[in-house]
Parts: structure tokens; C-alpha cells; sequence
């Protein structure tokens, strides 16, 4: 984090206060990504939570759920709904936290997201040569904080799935590297489990700038504080961009499942 972070921030291990941000015309905010009443989002929530009788138990079973999604980068960016993500199957970073958002939601756990920069680094491996340099130095990312036992928890280990985690942290490992391939050593091995104690993380490490809490997605995309905002060009370099990305990251997973 920047240097100016109060103990109360995320890279200290504690949650930052919620940032209330000002009133806006609602008319021009982007519909609501963490559609959390939608019938897809509230039908799964159910199946997943119904044999469950404590938070704990409701948002182990929607973290297990999330995280076991694959990662892959949608062609829409971060600009993809909750229920748009149970469709696809796959997700990135930002869309699976509006997900676990929207899920956590549906099942009456107090959930936020909260923003922030990231390093570049973190994609480094699915893009790389010239379209990694197109990449700003940070850009903007994404975890849930939940509130279980009157505490406010960070989580954002629901990032990648098993697998791809598992070949994540080995390629890192053989190269040398302490951030790429959606994982980072930085400040402790990454985790893909569920963590409440804050100790253990997948992509932490690597986050710089705070931007604090918001309700919705949307509000925060919508706002000059948002990053991944491609022109036309960078857009069309991005879905053309994704197809090897992925493909690297499909590579990965099956080294990873080899691990298991």
C-alpha cells in the first residue's frame, strides 16, 4: 500500500472504513453488476446455502463455489453482472468479486467490495511482449470484505480456481518471480483458501493504491478512479489480446491438475 496507509488498512491486515462516497444521479450509473435479486443469483445462492445454519457455513460453501469457477478473462472485461458469471462459467478477478458480492448478499451475509490499484505484474505470463507493455503500471482490482462474528474480513482467494492456483505458484516459483500469473509471493506465500484471520491471501501483496469501499461496481466504474477504461483501440487489442491469455492460463490449470 501507499506509504500514507493508516494500521487500519488492508496491507496492514485490518479493513479500511467504509468510503462514502457522494450522492449521484442515478439515471447515469451503469446498471447493477452485483445483481444479487436476480432469480439466477438468489436460485444459487439457495442450493448452495440451504443445508447450512451459520454464516460461516453459508459463505464457505459460496467462497468454495466462486473460487471453483475458472479463471479466464471475459471478453467484456469487468463490465460483466454477477448472474452473467454463473452463466459464463469463468471469471477474472473484479467479476468474481461481484459474484462472491452478489451471492453473499442473496444469502443475507453483510458483504462490500473494495477497490484498489494493483501492480501491473499481476498479469504478467497470460500477457506478455507487447500487449503486457500496454498494460498501465497499475490497474484497478478488486476483493470482498464480509462481516462474520461483528467483524469486517478481507477475502480475495476465491481469485483462481485449484487448479490454475496450484500451476500459478509453481511457474511463478521456476521463474523466479515473486508477482505474475494472477498470484503473488509478496508478503507470504498465496492461498486459494478461505482465510478469516487475514493472514493468508492470493493477490494482496501486490496492491498499491486504496480506493476504498463501494456499494455496487458500477458506482465504482463510473468514477474517474477507475483504471481499465480502454478507448476503441485498446478495447479491440483486448478481446484480441484475451484469446492467447487464455489460452495461456488453460495451460497452466493443466499443470496444475497435474499437482493434485
Amino acid at each position: 500500500m501507499s506509504a500514507d496507509r493508516t494500521s487500519n488498512s488492508p496491507a496492514a491486515g485490518g479493513s479500511a472504513a467504509p468510503r462514502t462516497e457522494p450522492d449521484r444521479d442515478h439515471t447515469q450509473t451503469p446498471r447493477r453488476l452485483a445483481d444479487h435479486t436476480h432469480p439466477l443469483v438468489e436460485a444459487t445462492a439457495l442450493k448452495l446455502t440451504a443445508e447450512e445454519t451459520t454464516d460461516r457455513g453459508r459463505l464457505q460453501r459460496i467462497f468454495n463455489y466462486v473460487r471453483d469457477i475458472n479463471f479466464a478473462f471475459p471478453v467484456e472485461g469487468d463490465f460483466v453482472s454477477a448472474s452473467e458469471t454463473i452463466r459464463l462459467g469463468y471469471g477474472q478477478c473484479n467479476t468474481k468479486s461481484t459474484l462472491l458480492l452478489a451471492l453473499c448478499r442473496a444469502a443475507g451475509i453483510p458483504a462490500r467490495i473494495h477497490f484498489s490499484l494493483i501492480n501491473k505484474e499481476i498479469q504478467r505470463g497470460p500477457f506478455r511482449g507487447f500487449l503486457y507493455r500496454l498494460i498501465p503500471e497499475a490497474i484497478s482490482h478488486s476483493w470482498i470484505e464480509v462481516e462474520i462474528d461483528g467483524e469486517w474480513r478481507q477475502v480475495d482467494s476465491f481469485i483462481n480456481d485449484l487448479a490454475f492456483h496450484r500451476g500459478a505458484v509453481a511457474e511463478i516459483r521456476r521463474r523466479g518471480w515473486q508477482t505474475g500469473f494472477s498470484v503473488t509471493r509478496v508478503g507470504g506465500e498465496p492461498s486459494a483458501e478461505l482465510d478469516l484471520d487475514g493472514k493468508h491471501f492470493s493477490q494482496m501483496g501486490a496492491v498499491t493504491d486504496d480506493h476504498g469501499v463501494w456499494n455496487d461496481p458500477a458506482d465504482y466504474y463510473a468514477s474517474d478512479r477507475y483504471k481499465n477504461r480502454p478507448g476503441r483501440l485498446k478495447h479491440w487489442l483486448y478481446r484480441w489480446a484475451i484469446l492467447g491469455a487464455n489460452r495461456r492460463v488453460s495451460a497452466i490449470r493443466r499443470s496444475g491438475e497435474q499437482r493434485t
